[in-house]
């Protein structure tokens, strides 16, 4: 009368549920991860197409150096993006 029950009936009704949360959570961490690294390579490409023109990245690193006020700056770069 010894006789050894399959493994569904030693681990219990619950097992069903657990492997099934288990298995949400990983597909979870994965969406979770791939939207991630869909943000952090989108936002990194924004950065770097940010002025619309060479002449305006001129400008700007004149500006940054001291080479031009802010007035002239500005001026110029209302005139280049007309």
């Amino acid at each position: 009368m010894n006789e050894r029950m399959p493994m569904d009936m030693t681990m219990g009704p619950m097992m069903g549920w657990a492997w099934l949360v288990v298995w949400v959570l990983f597909l979870a961490v994965i969406v979770v991860g791939v939207v991630y690294l869909v943000r952090a390579l989108t936002d990194r490409g924004a950065g770097s197409a940010r002025s619309a023109s060479p002449a305006v990245q001129i400008l700007e690193e004149r500006f940054a150096h001291g080479e031009i006020d802010r007035e002239e700056f500005e001026d110029r770069r209302r005139t280049l993006e007309s």
